[in-house]
């Protein structure tokens, strides 16, 4: 009999689920900012869905995580904002208006955070 590769015959189904965690975040400005400019909003100046004031910003879980800014409806380009979580208890959102950009009073300010909780199951089978 001739050399072979000796393996074992078995067979294996993976399940895998992704569930989201979407939290969203909304401001009014209340004074116009013109660039070049930064625009900081602290988590205590938002509030949720439901109305009621924000405590805190969630973190961002690694590598399954993304946060996006909206501006008067518009989503923003990644490099203008800069996402702070839990920062001194509470986070902040920091938005870089450029030179010849202006955020009018009244503009309203969306942050929608979302973290994703992936898990696998493998059934091995023999």
């Amino acid at each position: 009999m001739p050399l072979q590769i000796m393996k074992l015959a078995i067979a294996a189904t993976t399940t895998v689920t992704v569930s989201p965690t979407v939290s969203r975040f909304f401001y009014t400005a209340t004074a116009t900012t013109t660039g070049a400019a930064t625009l900081t909003i602290d988590a205590a100046d938002f509030f949720g869905d439901t109305g009621a004031a924000a405590t805190e910003l969630p973190a961002l879980a690694t590598d399954n995580s993304y946060y996006n800014v909206y501006i008067n409806g518009v989503l923003q380009m990644a490099g203008v904002s800069a996402y702070t979580a839990r920062a001194a208890g509470v986070g902040s959102l920091a938005i870089t208006v450029p030179a010849g950009s202006t955020i009018l009073v009244g503009s309203p300010i969306v942050l929608e955070v979302t973290n994703f909780a992936p898990d696998s199951d493998t059934d091995v089978l023999t």
